[in-house]
């Protein structure tokens, strides 16, 4: 399905978005009533003026083609704040039940979008992280023993320190560590694997149900899973896993895989989809990519991280997506 060739905001365009944001509204509110009078009202709003039906026309045709990624993240959240729920030992409230198969995704993604790109269940994932990075903030650490981690931007861990170990989980995004040598091992968890170390600079980045290790410096041994056979990484290699199975290990140009810390994102041949995920952690709401063929579209670069816009306008001059932006907090790309 394809949208109308004018788009709901166009990127470069003047638009109106009081007239965008009360279209969205009406879509939102009908998905979850039945109630005359409302649809009375709506309909009277509808054939107030010509741009209102134009309005939520583009606004339909573009929820319609956002339904799987909308029902994707409302079914995330209803389980992620189920299971926050029970570890409070408190019930669901009727509002969240909401966000299951009933609700209305426009409605899901609209609130989403208002909120800030999806930050209000992010925040409370935070409630047990120790440090957190905001969405466009690389941030510097100095842990207890003097070990240092660098969050990337959207990131955040929590440590725990003891007799036996140092340990790290990686909650979300990514770390960058310069562990300080000592008899105590320093390990970092990440989605049921874990990279250990005595001291060394690596890098930790989460991936989708894995996570993938980089080694700068010294070496790494890492693990899929408790139970899976260790894998040693040495300076310039790289390592993903995901679900306790390991991949093959690569040989890597550090010094680019790394240079976020620097304020630039680089990629060789890396899928589009892959590449959007990482710019998601600096653009200042939510970047949706609704064609899963071209997610898989890989692209090369080295693009400034404190610059998002100019990084999509380059990324779309090159594979030729189209845009639409949504109310000013989510770019959709197809």
């Amino acid at each position: 399905m394809s949208l109308e060739s004018t788009p709901l905001r166009a990127v470069d365009g003047a638009g109106e978005p009081d007239l965008e944001q009360v279209a969205w509204l009406w879509l939102g509110r009908l998905q979850d009533t039945s109630d005359p009078a409302q649809r009375e009202a709506f309909h009277a709003w509808l054939h107030g003026a010509p741009e209102h039906a134009d309005a939520y026309r583009r606004a339909e045709a573009l929820w319609r083609l956002s339904l799987a990624p909308a029902a994707r993240l409302a079914s995330e959240e209803a389980e992620e704040l189920r299971v926050l729920m029970a570890r409070m030992d408190a019930p669901p409230k009727p509002a969240y039940r909401r966000w299951g198969a009933g609700l209305g995704l426009a409605a899901s993604l609209l609130l989403a979008t208002w909120l800030g790109g999806w930050q209000p269940l992010e925040r409370l994932r935070d409630l047990g992280a120790d440090h957190v990075s905001a969405p466009g903030q690389v941030r510097e650490v100095t842990l207890a023993d003097g070990s240092v981690l660098t969050l990337d931007a959207d990131s955040a861990v929590a440590v725990a320190y003891g007799k036996g170990e140092r340990r790290v989980q990686l909650r979300r995004g990514a770390a960058f560590f310069r562990v300080v040598p000592g008899q105590r091992p320093f390990v970092v968890s990440a989605n049921g694997g874990e990279a250990r170390v005595l001291g060394t600079r690596f890098e930790v980045r989460l991936r989708g149900e894995g996570a993938q290790v980089t080694v700068e410096q010294g070496r790494v041994g890492v693990r899929a899973s408790p139970a899976a056979p260790p894998h040693e990484l040495t300076a310039g290699q790289q390592l993903a896993y995901a679900d306790g199975q390991a991949e093959t290990v690569q040989s890597v140009d550090t010094a680019a895989r790394l240079a976020w810390r620097e304020g630039r994102l680089t990629f060789f041949r890396t899928p589009l989809g892959e590449v959007l995920d990482e710019l998601d952690r600096y653009y200042p709401g939510r970047i949706v990519l609704l064609d899963s063929r071209l997610a898989q579209t890989r692209v090369s670069g080295s693009f400034p991280s404190q610059e998002p816009a100019a990084v999509l306008d380059a990324l779309q001059a090159v594979v030729g997506f189209q845009r639409d932006e949504l109310l000013g907090r989510v770019m959709i790309l197809r």
